[in-house]
């Protein structure tokens, strides 16, 4: 199985075809996916690419990191596994994150808002 890659910092004009022909510079390329978002349809700024050999993806990765592809300088490295996240319920999952902070919301008196 080849080494899948990540590639970040694309332009929002970038679709599958163009990262497609960008990566076909260094080697054959199996799949190349500019992922969307699923409800404005528009490019989230990142993809994947797969070459056909795990040579032709360390190369890719040496050679285009740091380069640029319509008009922005793109990240390429070796993706990360996909992690299975369990599927959080309306509202954001676990309720973490935000809210009212005891501590800074002092003034120097002592007295809380």
């Amino acid at each position: 199985m080849a080494i899948r890659l990540f590639v970040g910092s694309l332009s929002y004009g970038v679709d599958d075809q163009q990262l497609k022909d960008f990566f076909s510079t260094v080697g054959q390329v199996t799949s190349a996916n500019v992922i969307n978002d699923r409800d404005s349809g528009r490019s989230k700024g990142f993809g994947f690419v797969e070459m056909s050999t795990d040579e032709e993806a360390r190369e890719a990765i040496k050679q285009l990191n740091d380069k640029e592809l319509d008009g922005r300088t793109v990240i390429v490295n070796e993706a990360k596994p996909k992690e299975d996240r369990p599927r959080s319920s309306f509202g954001g999952g676990n309720g973490g994150g935000g809210g009212y902070n005891r501590d800074r919301n002092r003034s120097d008196s002592g007295r809380r808002y």
